[in-house]
């Protein structure tokens, strides 16, 4: 049985890749859980597997060096699922020190960690993989329409939120070449489905066309962003774990490129198509919504990432169109109304502060 350590597991992209996990590999794998329970860290994502023999769930932060050395000196990690990271660009632009604290030391804290827990005198143990989940900010932006980011684009962050996020792929790339650490890197497009926390663009919009309120687009709503259903990615990601190359880097994209404009405007028509006639929702959910407000500083207009290469290696594709998708994300948002009333009033909180005593 693999044990994986998961870090930001409770997070949106991390709670999806461990139900995923539990559901394909059920009682062949254990999963240890480490978040530090931030505002964008929700257990309730997980209730379906809490109770599983093969699940814990531990409360650390990764900044916190001892207590990360503490997590491999008790369990016998064979995998390191990296997702925890402040990822919010409007909170970097803010505070960037959070952003270097998380995304960089706790990066370094984990690769420290699991290079003395598995280093020997021949090399590393066997089976052992650490796979830093990145972003195709990194590379910065694509200015024009055509053209996409490939592995081997040079990392040109335009925020602090990116530029921790390519210091820390630094980090990963320099322990491979310095100590020959088996690490790989993926680097993802914008993701969306279940239990995204409701800064972000698609659970905002689906939230504030339910209440009512502006739909709030930055600048033109010109800007392009490649989207990938979430569980898509966590396929992608389990495919890198097993089977890609050590030191290889895997971009990871939906071939979804939708306008900021266009994905708002899809779910308005999705909501206005999913919800009953005797909704009184309905009648206000309307482009007249939508609000333009002040562009974000060093907003990036254009991302685009070729999968090619985890295509042809892992024989990884999405599959899941954006239409289908984002239709399945709406209708989750719908079927699970009480899940963003307590993620938005900050009642969600208190769920694992009671589970857990903390």
């Amino acid at each position: 049985m693999k044990t994986y350590m998961i870090t930001g597991g409770a997070g949106f992209i991390g709670s999806n890749y461990i139900l995923y996990m539990m559901k394909k590999y059920k009682e062949n794998i254990k999963i240890v859980n480490v978040d530090s329970l931030t505002y964008a860290g929700n257990l309730e994502n997980l209730k379906e597997v809490e109770g599983f023999d093969n699940y814990e769930f531990l409360k650390v932060d990764i900044c916190d060096k001892e207590a990360v050395l503490h997590i491999f000196e008790k369990y016998e990690i064979d995998r390191v699922i990296h997702f925890a990271a402040e990822s919010h660009v409007d909170r970097s632009i803010r505070n960037p020190e959070v952003f270097v604290n998380t995304n960089v030391l706790g990066t370094l804290n984990l690769l420290n960690a699991a290079k003395l827990s598995w280093e020997t005198e021949d090399g590393y143990l066997p089976d052992k993989k650490y796979v830093q989940v990145s972003t195709d900010e990194v590379y910065g932006s694509l200015e024009g329409e055509e053209g996409y980011f490939y592995e081997t684009t040079p990392l040109d962050p335009h925020s602090p939120y990116s530029a921790s996020k390519a210091s820390a792929d630094l980090l990963v790339k320099s322990y491979v070449d310095t100590f020959s650490f088996p690490a790989n890197i993926t680097r993802c497009s914008n993701n969306y489905g279940p239990f995204q926390f409701p800064e972000k663009l698609i659970p905002l919009m689906i939230n504030n066309a339910l209440a009512g309120k502006n739909l709030p687009v930055y600048g033109t709503g010109r800007n392009v962003r490649d989207w990938l259903y979430v569980e898509d990615h966590a396929k992608a990601i389990d495919l890198v774990a097993e089977r890609g190359k050590i030191g290889e880097v895997y971009n990871i994209g939906g071939h979804n490129e939708k306008r900021n404009i266009e994905i708002v405007t899809i779910i308005i028509e999705t909501l206005q198509e999913i919800l009953p006639e005797w909704d009184d929702r309905r009648k206000h959910i309307s482009p007249e919504l939508i609000t333009y407000v002040e562009d974000r500083k060093g907003h990036d207009f254009r991302y685009a990432i070729a999968p090619d290469k985890i295509k042809a290696e892992l024989d990884w594709e999405p599959e899941t169109p954006f239409e289908k998708g984002i239709r399945l994300t709406v209708e989750w948002y719908l079927e699970n109304e009480d899940w963003m009333s307590r993620v938005t009033k900050g009642e969600y909180q208190k769920y694992y502060e009671e589970m857990y005593k903390i």
